[in-house]
């Protein structure tokens, strides 16, 4: 039988179940960085990097993909001049951007598909576009409308995960017979990753920088990884498993020794420049 496509590009599920609401994202950031033992976090990463890029005095900064706000909100703690537009296809994921702004910081929020940002040719000094580039079956068109966006010799940010993020995963839960073909589902980040965001970027960009981070996760035990592991579509696991992750965890641990269970996923930050002449 066929495996199944990955949801991450599946515009039903993008535009359905996986962002309709907040909640699903909020608790596996949440589960993610309960457990995380080691990396640092990925939106101070991207700010340290901007605040190392940016010359402007007031620049313009777009933040594409910005799910729950969180680089948009670091941002603006490290840039406060900064006039940011939060970008996201997602209505209730910008609700929840623009509640977790500062009243005083001059940002704002749009809906917009990222393959036809709704910006003007060349006005960003800054685009940052994190941990969403593997939502598009062609992330290539997104980094050249990206590009279009920016000023000549401005920069882009984006970050990626390896395509074998969470691999441990797909073996426990194949070896639990939750999902026995997990090992073989397509990875949740195929489209754009650590092994080809350089060669994608290129066609658009000037690549500066690339920077890997190795991050591990250890969760103590079945409770903990039911709360991540409920928020993953990857594996098509019963609705009465995932909307419960207490009942998750009673079947994890039927199932397998309880904890501590560890993963390991490597994120990386790819810095570029639209280039100021034609090559």
């Amino acid at each position: 039988m066929r495996n199944p496509a990955s949801p991450f590009t599946d515009p039903g599920q993008v535009r359905g179940s996986l962002y309709a609401t907040a909640d699903r994202l909020a608790r596996r950031t949440s589960a993610l960085h309960r457990a995380r033992i080691s990396g640092r976090h990925a939106a101070e990463v991207i700010a340290d990097l901007a605040a190392e890029t940016i010359v402007t005095s007031t620049p313009v900064i777009a933040d594409i993909g910005c799910g729950r706000g969180t680089t948009t909100c670091t941002l603006t703690g490290r840039l406060p001049q900064a006039r940011i537009i939060a970008i996201d296809l997602s209505a209730a994921l910008l609700t929840t951007t623009r509640s977790r702004l500062p009243a005083a910081v001059s940002a704002g929020g749009v809906r917009a598909d990222f393959h036809r940002l709704p910006l003007r040719d060349g006005v960003c000094d800054l685009a940052v576009a994190a941990f969403c580039l593997y939502h598009s079956r062609s992330p290539g068109q997104v980094i050249a409308e990206i590009a279009r966006c920016l000023a000549l010799g401005e920069t882009a940010i984006i970050a990626v995960k390896s395509a074998d993020s969470y691999q441990e995963l797909d073996l426990l839960v194949a070896a639990s017979g939750l999902a026995p073909d997990a090992g073989d589902r397509p990875s949740l980040y195929e489209t754009a990753h650590s092994g080809n965001i350089e060669q994608l970027a290129a066609a658009s960009l000037d690549v500066r920088q690339v920077v890997h981070d190795t991050h591990a996760f250890t969760f103590p035990a079945a409770a903990d990884l039911a709360e991540y592991l409920a928020t993953s579509p990857k594996y098509g696991l019963p609705a009465a498993l995932t909307s419960d992750p207490a009942t998750l965890a009673d079947e994890l641990r039927r199932r397998l020794p309880d904890g501590p269970f560890t993963m390991t996923s490597v994120v990386t930050y790819l810095v570029a420049r639209r280039a100021t002449a034609a090559p």
